[in-house]
């Protein structure tokens, strides 16, 4: 395929005419696409409002018309379910695309890189500010622990594959680290690639009028050399899209985008677990009239990995467990009890960022209004040592241990409620409606760390913005 025609194919699927910054991505995203230099990659960033889902979508229909396998990946469900609605192409999460189950070991469950076996393929790769290269300070069961070296060896790996990562820089970098690597140029280098980079800064005419995207831009530019943090200030008047909402009427707000957009478009973000399970107490017993601890039809948010065990002819299979952030959603709740000093409840969940399937699952219904992220580890130690008792009697302690481990309430799911969350759950999901627990924030608290916040949580929304109490002083 040459430039030019790759070039022509893919203005031919972009939905409008291109604005100088975009003429540019598209001419060197061509050139990408026609070279088969091997070891090269390309960089796409795009803040908020730029066109790069826009991009992003022509240049897929382009590279299939012409024939060319592309696979699409995201870190989320949620975000690669809003990349295959963008692109018209399915779209997988990363960790269940590169990764193959290994023997159970209960919550141990190893996975390893699997073999890639893609010839001549581009893999596109959303949202990459979330891709970390920083192994887990307590451990992972995935490859190498690091997510970024392992998808490059795993796409590398593959005959004539290549690498396409696009995503906002100007977002919150993955916890733990101060940058995003995955939309570095440098630190891609130092795999030993060669990298074509691309940004897109314009915001295109269409959306020119979002207060959203008046306050992204805004937002951006101050993180960007515009200015010191502290002193910044969102702007809510003249912008329909913008509501400074007082807390008396959250409530009222709520109920009105529940009923406009649905539930399932419209999310609180705070910024703690600690609020966010206040305003999820709020949300269920004032606006949605829920008054048992879980009822068919509540929202959770699955708050640590879930492994599932392979069937005896399946070791080596695709991986199989629900990721930390993941959306459920309850059909049917049953047969709730105590046991070990806990409660639990066997549940079933549908997962809308998955296909919908349904599964079966024991719910540890302690962890859903627990402060902590997910449950405490105190608590942890508190059912492991309960757990361990009804194993006194087996003699090897590696036996009691992979009993253990193998026991279906030590490997209860554990979920949050999903109404309310923190910004960084939310990353790599959009709403309609987002609300901004803006009460917590203390006075003269403004550095990097929270410009990138606040950029995070307004980008989320898509219809309105609700900022919840925020200080006039910082308001325009």
């Amino acid at each position: 395929m040459t430039e030019s025609l790759i070039l022509s194919r893919i203005t031919q699927f972009f939905s409008h005419e291109p604005t100088a910054g975009q003429a540019r991505a598209l001419r060197l995203l061509a050139g990408f696409l026609a070279s088969r230099e091997a070891d090269s990659a390309f960089l796409l960033r795009g803040y908020a409002g730029t066109g790069k889902s826009s991009l992003l979508a022509a240049l897929v229909k382009a590279a299939v018309s012409l024939g060319q396998p592309v696979v699409l990946l995201a870190p989320t469900g949620r975000a690669a379910r809003r990349l295959a609605q963008s692109a018209g192409h399915a779209a997988f999460t990363i960790h269940k695309f590169i990764y193959r189950q290994q023997a159970f070991r209960g919550r141990e469950t190893p996975f390893s890189l699997a073999p890639n076996l893609g010839k001549g393929t581009l893999f596109i790769v959303d949202e990459a500010s979330l891709i970390s290269c920083r192994p887990a300070a307590s451990g992972s069961v995935f490859g190498s622990g690091a997510l970024l070296d392992d998808l490059v060896r795993f796409v590398y790996g593959g005959q004539g594959c290549r690498l396409l990562l696009s995503g906002d820089d100007a977002q919150l970098p993955p916890v733990g680290e101060t940058r995003s690597p995955a939309l570095d140029g440098g630190w891609l280098g130092g795999y030993g690639l060669h990298v074509g980079e691309a940004e897109l800064q314009e915001v295109v005419r269409q959306a020119a009028a979002s207060g959203i995207l008046w306050n992204a831009t805004s937002l951006r530019r101050r993180l960007f050399g515009g200015g010191p943090a502290a002193g910044f200030r969102l702007r809510a008047a003249g912008f329909p899209d913008v509501i400074a909402l007082p807390g008396s009427e959250l409530i009222e707000a709520l109920a009105g985008s529940y009923a406009q957009v649905g539930v399932e478009e419209t999310i609180v973000l705070t910024r703690s677990n600690r609020r966010a399970v206040l305003y999820n107490r709020g949300i269920r017993s004032t606006v949605l009239d829920l008054e048992d601890e879980l009822c068919s039809g509540d929202r959770i948010m699955i708050a640590r990995n879930h492994y599932y065990p392979p069937e005896p002819s399946a070791a080596g299979g695709p991986a199989d467990f629900l990721a930390n952030g993941d959306i459920a959603l309850v059909r049917r709740v049953r047969r709730e009890r105590s046991l070990y000093g806990f409660r639990f409840a066997d549940v079933t969940l549908a997962f809308p960022d998955d296909g919908g399937g349904e599964r079966e699952e024991i719910l540890l219904l302690d962890s859903l209004q627990a402060e902590a992220p997910a449950l405490s580890e105190t608590d942890g130690e508190r059912l492991f040592a309960a757990l361990l008792e009804d194993y006194a009697d087996v003699p090897r302690k590696g036996e009691r241990l992979r009993l253990l481990r193998e026991n279906p309430y030590y490997n209860a799911l554990q979920a949050k409620y999903g109404y309310a969350v923190t910004c960084h759950k939310a990353q790599g999901g959009q709403w309609a409606d987002v609300y901004l627990d803006c009460a917590f924030l203390p006075p003269g608290q403004q550095d990097e760390t929270y410009l990138r916040w606040l950029y995070t949580a307004v980008t989320r929304a898509t219809r309105r913005l609700y900022l919840v109490n925020y200080p006039a002083d910082r308001l325009l």
